[in-house]
This record gives C-alpha cells, sequence and structure tokens, in this order.
C-alpha cells in the first residue's frame, strides 16, 4: 500500500498553494518595465457576460500593469465583449455627476458592486489562476473628461483596476509547463519598434490612471 511520502505518488500529485498578493515574480512581470523581454506572454482574462456565457480575452505586456501587491490594472478595447460584461449599473454616479473627482471615486466605491472575473497565467512552469474583483476607472482618471462610472478610453483602450480576491498555484512533479499562450511579433524592425512605443504609451496611462484611482479612493476613505 502506497503512503502520501511514496516518491512515485509525491511525484504525480498536485502541488497547489494560494495567495493573496502577487508573488514576486508575477509583480516584475506586471511592473511595466522591459517589455521588449516579455514579448510573447498572454495572459488570459475571463468574464461571464449578461447571458452567463464565458468569455476570453488575451491580455500581453502592453495591457497589464500591477500598481501595487494586491492589485492590476489591465486595458481592453471598447467595444469588446469583455468590456460590456465587465460593465455594471451606475446609477449612483449618475446622481452625483457635480462632486469633486474625490467624491466621484467615492461614490463608485461605496455605490457600485464590482465585476467578477478570473486571470489564469502559465509563468516560471506553473499554471496560476486569479479571482478578480474588477471595477471601472473613470474616464477622469484615465486623462478624458468623459462620464464618471465610465471607463476611461486613453490611448483608445478602456481601462480597469481589479483587486486579489484569491489565486491560486498548481503544479506537478512529474511534468513542467513550457508555456501558456504564446505569441510573436510579425512585420519588419519598424513594425516591432512601433508595438513596443504604443505598449509603453499604454502602460504610462495606465500607471497614471491606476495611482490616480489608488490615492482618490484612499483619500474618500479617510
Amino acid at each position: 500500500m502506497s503512503s502520501s511520502a511514496d516518491p512515485a505518488v509525491a511525484a504525480r500529485s498536485l502541488a497547489q498553494c494560494t495567495f493573496d498578493v502577487w508573488p514576486p515574480s508575477l509583480l516584475t512581470l506586471f511592473d511595466g518595465m522591459a517589455l521588449a523581454s516579455k514579448v510573447g506572454f498572454s495572459a488570459s482574462l475571463i468574464t461571464c457576460d449578461e447571458e452567463d456565457r464565458l468569455r476570453t480575452s488575451l491580455l500581453g505586456p502592453g495591457e497589464l500593469y500591477a500598481p501595487d501587491a494586491r492589485h492590476l490594472a489591465f486595458a481592453l478595447w471598447p467595444s469588446s465583449r469583455a468590456v460590456r460584461a465587465l460593465m455594471f449599473a451606475d446609477d449612483a454616479v449618475v446622481a452625483q455627476r457635480t462632486g469633486s473627482h474625490a467624491e466621484r471615486v467615492a461614490t463608485t466605491h461605496r455605490g457600485l458592486r464590482r465585476a467578477r472575473a478570473a486571470l489564469t497565467i502559465v509563468h516560471e512552469g506553473a499554471f496560476y489562476q486569479v479571482q478578480l474583483s474588477v471595477e471601472t476607472m473613470c474616464a477622469a482618471q484615465a486623462g478624458e473628461g468623459g462620464q464618471s462610472g465610465q471607463p476611461g478610453t486613453a490611448g483608445g483602450l478602456a481601462h480597469f483596476i481589479a483587486s486579489i480576491d484569491a489565486g491560486e498555484i498548481q503544479q506537478v512533479g512529474y511534468a513542467r509547463l513550457t508555456s501558456g499562450i504564446a505569441f510573436a511579433l510579425t512585420g519588419v524592425a519598424t513594425d516591432r519598434a512601433a508595438v513596443l512605443n504604443r505598449w509603453e504609451s499604454q502602460i504610462e496611462q495606465l500607471r497614471q490612471a491606476a495611482h490616480t484611482h489608488l490615492a482618490a479612493r484612499k483619500a474618500a476613505d479617510s
């Protein structure tokens, strides 16, 4: 009879651990730096639409930024099904559009339910699945003067910020994941440079929006 100490059993078993802050390797992956070295990496964002259909969006290095160990800002095409799935009723904000920016953020934070999403990643031989609580970063925070409660579209992308509800890492002893969904940039060198420049611009917009959002929330809660 085999025991849990049996090396053969251990090799076949699934090793799991949980986290509620980004592990250092993922925090580095999402720091918005050295984007050229991260070409090829994709994360899958899973959302649930109004018809309870699951939707998957692929996000690259230029669309993900972690402002700290507990949050993740990300950018999506405004017309995407994921944006429609993540948007929620903003009646409480619409009723108080005339308030200060901090007041609008406070209303958004306290008066609206958050959307739910999951982020899946393969990184350094392990599978990560992260449950996220998502809210919009309002247009005013993303550098545009739109209505409060609507996602900012600086750079043509809609901006969201999520906090970690629960994260899980999975590995097995007998195999190592070599990659998740990966991609290669096509075209000539100038095309590649243009993509990297666009990513850097997108990350800077995400960085500014995320830090403004978190600072306003902190001020509103104090």
